[in-house]
């Protein structure tokens, strides 16, 4: 199994499509749960299975680096056509990720009662959502080291199958939640055993989808799994990733929560166009990953003209993609807005602030490529400093901007973060390139 040099529009395209797709279905496990909730018509149930939905959601985003360190070493391997290596680092990222999967297990109590300290509830609400999360937390070294399956098919090239493993686990889930719900009466439980089994189902046909694909690699020597350099060195770069991630969390819970400061309305409106934030991250991440797989190969083989050819062909449709998402929502935005809510305040809030969301894949495009890029060159010191950067640029924009032109300079910041995020790793791309001989 060895990795082509060329790198034609088709193969980009071949490989971001099913990403694209499987990012798309990623927000159906919590539709499926919350609407089937809210087939029993109680108000505290919906609320106790969506709070704990984004509890859990944050609490595993974070551990994302896992998938993307994966990604870019295997990428590498792949690309210096290192069997033995390749498949050292599924396991590797196995083991990585069970581990942290029982650390959450342990330290959940903690999380909880953050989590209800940061963001408190009623008493009902909270009681509930807390036996939602006490069964999905037990899914954590499923949905951890799926992390790894993930980044290791990717880096293969193998994205259908990330596709086909994202809509089993939704089926299954959707067809549990029907029957522990309604068929077994077991309410915001069996919304939780639903999503538990759904997720412990794809973790294990993930497993047997590797095996598959790896079939004709040479069997694995665990001296190798164990290297200590090797496993270092991932740690490092996941370290790195790790704190990249969280400081982007930071400043769009500070974006959630300081938006809320202007009223009930804006924090409304605010929640309604991330959304179209999200839409398009689903849309311009299929090729980022393309990026990542790419550039990767091209590091793995030190081959600096077709490192060159992945970054332009995965950026000519990170782009394309940017302007006919930023099309969409300029002529049709309102419409999508007037779907999601029938409050006239909340619309005429939403699209007053419309520009911003058809500004933000323009703004986006350069961000995610360059992320992609970086992943793939597994340079995350990169990744953390610029980020770092960004995030001190983002607070001392907020902090001007909303004194002198209130939300819109709330909204003009996080748009100055995406071009910060952008141009700070653009300038490190020549260095990157030049490393490679």
């Amino acid at each position: 199994m060895y990795s082509s040099k060329v790198i034609s529009h088709r193969r980009v395209i071949s490989i971001a499509f099913p990403i694209v797709l499987s990012n798309i279905s990623i927000p159906i496990l919590g539709v499926i749960d919350t609407g089937v909730i809210g087939q029993l018509g109680s108000p505290i149930a919906i609320g106790a299975v969506g709070i704990g939905a984004i509890i859990l959601s944050a609490v595993y985003w974070l551990f994302g680096f896992l998938r993307m360190g994966t990604t870019g070493f295997v990428a590498q391997a792949f690309g210096r056509d290192d069997t033995l290596e390749v498949v050292a680092l599924l396991v590797r990222g196995l083991l990585i990720g069970l581990a942290c999967g029982f650390f959450v297990i342990l330290i959940h109590p903690i999380l909880f009662w953050l989590s209800f300290f940061i963001s408190p509830s009623s008493n009902e609400v909270e009681m509930l959502a807390l036996d939602y999360m006490s069964i999905r937390i037990f899914s954590a070294p499923a949905i951890i080291s799926t992390y790894a399956i993930m980044g290791w098919l990717i880096a293969l090239e193998k994205t259908k199958y990330v596709l086909i493993l994202q809509l089993a686990m939704n089926v299954l889930n959707a067809a549990l939640d029907f029957w522990f719900v309604f068929g077994f009466g077991w309410g915001v439980e069996g919304v939780a055993w639903a999503t538990f089994i759904a997720e412990w189902f794809a973790f294990f046909m993930g497993l047997v989808i590797c095996f598959a694909v790896s079939r004709k690699f040479p069997k694995i020597i665990w001296h190798l799994i164990f290297s200590k350099t090797k496993i270092i060195a991932i740690l490092v770069v996941n370290r790195d990733i790790f704190l990249r991630s969280l400081m982007l969390e930071i400043i769009f819970v500070s974006f959630l929560m300081t938006s809320g400061k202007f009223g009930d309305v804006e924090l409304a409106a605010t929640q309604i166009l991330l959304q179209f934030l999200h839409i398009s991250a689903y849309g311009m991440d299929g090729f980022a990953f393309a990026a990542e797989v790419l550039v990767g190969q091209a590091v793995g083989k030190s081959n600096r003209f077709m490192l060159r050819d992945a970054v332009i062909k995965s950026g000519l449709w990170t782009f394309i993609i940017a302007v006919f998402l930023a099309l969409v929502y300029a002529l049709f935005g309102s419409v999508f807005i007037k779907l999601m809510t029938t409050s006239g305040e909340v619309i005429l809030a939403s699209e007053a602030f419309l520009i911003f969301i058809v500004l933000g894949p323009i703004f986006g495009a350069l961000p995610f490529l360059m992320d992609g890029i970086f992943v793939g060159a597994t340079r995350s010191i990169d990744m953390r400093n610029m980020m770092f950067l960004s995030l001190i640029i983002y607070v001392v924009s907020a902090y001007l901007l909303i004194d002198l032109y209130g939300f819109y300079g709330l909204w003009v910041a996080l748009l100055v973060s995406y071009a910060a995020r952008g141009i700070s790793l653009l300038t490190r791309y020549p260095k990157l390139e030049k490393s490679i001989s």
